[in-house]
Formats: C-alpha cells, structure tokens, sequence
C-alpha cells in the first residue's frame, strides 16, 4: 500500500482539517465526517483504507461505529483518537477491532507513525497508555449475573461515558454536578458487577443499554 486512502470522524471541523494536513504528505484523504452514522454510511463510497475515529462522536460512537466496520468492512483498518488516557479503554478498543490507539494531544507526533504500522497490517498504540494493557487485554469479564434495569438518568450518564465526555462535560449537559456523575457512574459499576470503566462500557454494549441507532 503506497498511500493509503484515509477517511477521518472527528465532530470537531478544525481538528479533521488538522489532521488532514498532517497526513497529506503521505496519504490521500479521502473524506471527513462528523458522527458515527455518517461513517458507516460513507465507507462503502469512499473506500479507505484506513479510518481516523473519534471515540467521543455523536450518534454513535468510535467503539460502536469500529465493532460495525469490524461486519460490515472488515478490510478496513481503524485507528481510535480519544483525550481519556485509560488504559481500560485502550483494551476495549482493541477488543471491538480497532488496529491503533491515539491520544489527541500526541497526535500530532505520532498519528504518521500510527498509520505506517497500520497500513503495513501491525497494530499501533500510543506509549502513554501502555500501562496495565497487558491485563486489561487478557481479562475478559463475564455477562452479569442478573437483568439490570437502569433508571432513565444512568442510562443518559452511561450513553454520553461510551460516547467518551468527561464527568464534567456529561455534568454540564445534564445541569447536573460531576460529584452526581459519578455517584451514578459508581452505582452502575456496582449495579452491573463491573471492576473497570472498560467492563461497564462492555456490559452496556452488550445488554443494548447504550443506543447504538443501528436498529
């Protein structure tokens, strides 16, 4: 692959444009979108080969929009940006078939570098959150014990968490305090049996808490 076809999802228009600068010199950019749906709608026209995502997109997010490419373009390699450092979500991004982990702020410097591994069928994830990836890889949780019912403020906390806000920004949009967000984040961990932020996230998926728009 001499230059890889490269297709971005990022919400924010200064940063596709950013990146699309970047990678110019090595990449032929093939496409920008704004939200999960409207990725999934725009691979089969665009064909890349490699898509830059956003975990923090709107309508669906990175670690959803990733595990639908995984069916539906299986050829197509994905390379997740996020600010969130965790280790926890680095594991989970590689468990919905991501090839590549970024932290926004070291994009800049490593998002080429990121793309050549990719490209050459390697996977590629950011030194800054290597830590505990190892163990987080190899632990697979298992379905909860019991049917969870959450109540209609957990589930919007829980949506915007996979979507990847902050306690603060999920805060703000709700017009409720970060020490309320995370009393629910806790209560659901506990709720759902899940030790990791990652698990939660895994448990949500899976049990279709989180909307996923794809019905």
């Amino acid at each position: 692959m001499n230059r890889p076809r490269v297709l971005f999802a990022d919400d924010h228009r200064l940063i596709r444009e950013a990146f699309a600068r970047l990678v110019e010199p090595e990449c032929d950019v093939v496409g920008a979108v704004a939200d999960g749906l409207a990725l999934l709608a725009e691979v089969p026209t665009l064909r890349p080969d490699i898509v830059v995502a956003d975990i923090a997109m709107p309508l669906l997010n990175g670690l959803d929009a990733t595990r639908q490419l995984r069916k539906d373009a299986p050829d197509v390699k994905v390379i997740i940006l996020t600010m969130n450092e965790d280790a926890d979500l680095a594991a989970e991004a590689f468990r919905v078939g991501a090839s590549g982990f970024l932290l926004k702020n070291s994009a800049a410097s490593e998002l080429l570098q990121a793309i050549r591994e990719v490209a050459q069928g390697r996977s590629y994830i950011t030194p800054m959150a290597t830590r505990g990836l190892v163990e987080n890889l190899l632990h697979v949780p298992g379905p909860a014990a019991r049917p969870v019912e959450l109540s209609v403020r957990q589930r919007e906390v829980l949506q915007l968490l996979a979507e990847g806000h902050t306690m603060k920004e999920i805060a703000r949009l709700l017009k409720i305090t970060p020490r309320t967000v995370a009393f629910h984040k806790y209560s659901m961990m506990e709720l759902l049996g899940a030790k990791t932020f990652a698990d939660l996230i895994q448990f949500a998926l899976k049990g279709s808490v989180v909307k996923t728009y794809l019905a």
